[in-house]
């Protein structure tokens, strides 16, 4: 049903103005959050990183102070990265994954250690065994092959946890792609939504059914990482919208409000955010 209404839609919806690329915020005083979208094309609708980073920079600005800057594949501007509050990940992951290469990985994580937050949203969190260690001293958890999951299944999230990311978020219901049986660092954990497969067998034990949580190591930046993040469509739930926005939010360092942030967003507007379809 998702896919099926934007695809139609995206035969039929405006497109929506695009963020411009690497733009600085023109106030200094403002947190700058540096949103990296990938540019692979997947299908219309799912893995669309591009529309996901431009529906958040609209979402972000309706949240005063906070001023977000896109950034198409990496930051090609020495400018755009420096004295970033957050800067959120929305990219491929496994061996093709683009924190592995250029020194990447090592720029954000010398930026964490500046006190630079870290949001990893979907397929970021999945890295090569070798790098786990590195990635879980970043964020706190990654997907790791031979032992960690990913399968399809639709979830309704009811109940959070006392935490500034759920502040205001209300009961959404997902069809997404999630990466479960991560392996997490030791301490400074807080899983903040769980969910496993209903197709299987046994029940998850520890932490084998976060899918999104907090990680606040001491010395460092603050992260964000939430596995969720597969459909466009998923943006029409205002509980999910807010939920992202708010995890952006506490990674940047910001206060989120006690009702959770302002996340205003037309749901019939969305299939006009999405990347058309590379010419064949």
């Amino acid at each position: 049903m998702y896919r099926l209404v934007l695809v139609v839609g995206l035969l039929a919806a405006p497109l929506a103005a695009a963020p411009p690329v690497e733009e600085l915020p023109k106030d200094p005083k403002a947190a700058k959050v540096v949103l990296v979208a990938g540019s692979n094309y997947y299908k219309p609708g799912e893995h669309d990183y591009p529309a996901a980073c431009h529906v958040l920079f609209d979402l972000l600005r309706q949240t005063d102070g906070i001023a977000p800057v896109y950034a198409a594949d990496w930051p090609k501007k020495p400018d755009t990265l420096a004295g970033a509050k957050a800067v959120v990940l929305f990219l491929d992951g496994g061996d093709k994954h683009p924190l592995l290469k250029d020194g990447r990985f090592e720029q954000v994580r010398k930026l964490a250690d500046g006190g630079c937050g870290v949001v990893q949203l979907h397929q970021v969190a999945d890295y090569p065994k070798d790098f786990g260690d590195r990635a879980r001293g970043l964020a706190g958890g990654a997907w790791e092959k031979g032992r960690s999951e990913r399968a399809h299944w639709v979830t309704e999230f009811k109940q959070f946890p006392d935490h500034p990311i759920t502040r205001g978020v209300t009961p959404f219901k997902i069809d997404d792609g999630w990466l479960t049986k991560l392996r997490f660092a030791d301490k400074h954990i807080t899983p903040l939504l769980r969910t496993s497969n209903p197709k299987a067998t046994a029940k998850p034990t520890g932490t084998d059914d976060v899918v999104a949580w907090a990680f606040e190591p001491a010395g460092a930046g603050r992260a964000f990482t939430f596995t969720g993040g597969h459909l466009h469509a998923s943006f029409a739930e205002e509980g999910y919208r807010r939920f992202v926005v708010n995890g952006i939010l506490w990674a940047a360092g910001a206060e989120v409000p006690k009702g959770g942030a302002k996340v205003d967003l037309d749901a019939k507007a969305l299939p006009g955010y999405l990347t058309p379809p590379p010419k064949k």
